[in-house]
């Protein structure tokens, strides 16, 4: 039965697995502006665009890594959410 206990736990659920798999990305991405914003202090470059290729690059190459990793959290989620079905309708 869907009770609303039930449903706190299941959005809960799925907001951490969006935090899981969104955190390491936004985590290389805030890194990378970071030192690439010393680095354009320290030379005295301001270009806005120069953030956008290192940004895109360390994204790519998270995602490279920790991508077989994300997918197969969200594919147990889905799972796990999917085989719940029956005993949630009750």
């Amino acid at each position: 039965m869907m009770t609303p206990d039930t449903v706190v736990a299941l959005v809960s659920q799925a907001l951490e697995v969006a935090m899981a798999t969104a955190g390491p990305l936004l985590l290389a991405s805030l890194l990378t502006g970071l030192l690439v914003s010393i680095f354009q202090a320290a030379t005295q470059i301001n270009e806005m665009t120069l953030t956008f290729i290192p940004k895109l690059v360390v994204m790519f190459l998270v995602m490279v890594f920790l991508g077989p990793w994300a997918l197969q959290l969200m594919v147990d989620f889905m799972v796990r959410l999917f085989t719940s079905i029956p005993g949630l309708i009750g």
